[in-house]
């Protein structure tokens, strides 16, 4: 009777810590379980949206308003669109906000950053922002600074 009791506390125990770890890969991937609220979709055209994935965040002064919901091409511009859901609680994003694609540390994530405008017409469901700021690409960067050094290091001709 003692081993039976021992091998339900233990199955118990394992149960528990099973429950924890899928609510830590939940809570660290940014899934949940259940519905967030009610959002209304926003479209901003960017030139470049390197890193930008879909469950990314899209945030204002630091605080999360919304996630990305889609990452595609645009066939007639030949631009990214990036499709986000904007939390309901912020309903008063004027229409000349500006979205930029920021990261997080040095090499971190990449997510969407929104600064308020000045208009009084605000953004509702289907909007698009029009100034945006992409990604900025360290590859990119990197190889700018690389050929501008080689350049300066050409010897002179006499």
């Amino acid at each position: 009777m003692q081993t039976r009791t021992l091998e339900i506390g233990v199955g118990l125990f394992l149960l528990a810590g099973l429950l924890a770890f899928l609510l830590l890969a939940l809570r660290v991937s940014g899934l949940t379980i259940g519905n967030n609220g009610d959002t209304y979709k926003v479209y901003a055209y960017f030139d470049n949206v390197a890193g930008v994935t879909v469950r990314g965040k899209v945030t204002m002064a630091g605080v999360t308003i919304g996630k990305v919901v889609a990452v595609d091409l645009d066939r007639d511009s030949y631009r990214g669109r990036v499709t986000m859901d904007i939390s309901d609680k912020v309903d008063n994003l004027p229409v000349d906000s500006t979205a930029s694609i920021l990261t997080a540390g040095l090499l971190g994530e990449k997510y969407i950053g929104i600064s308020v405008g000045g208009e009084e017409a605000l953004l509702k469901d289907g909007s698009t922002i029009n100034d945006t700021q992409s990604a900025l690409v360290l590859e990119d960067l990197i190889g700018k600074f690389l050929l501008n050094s080689v350049k300066k290091e050409e010897p002179k001709q006499q």
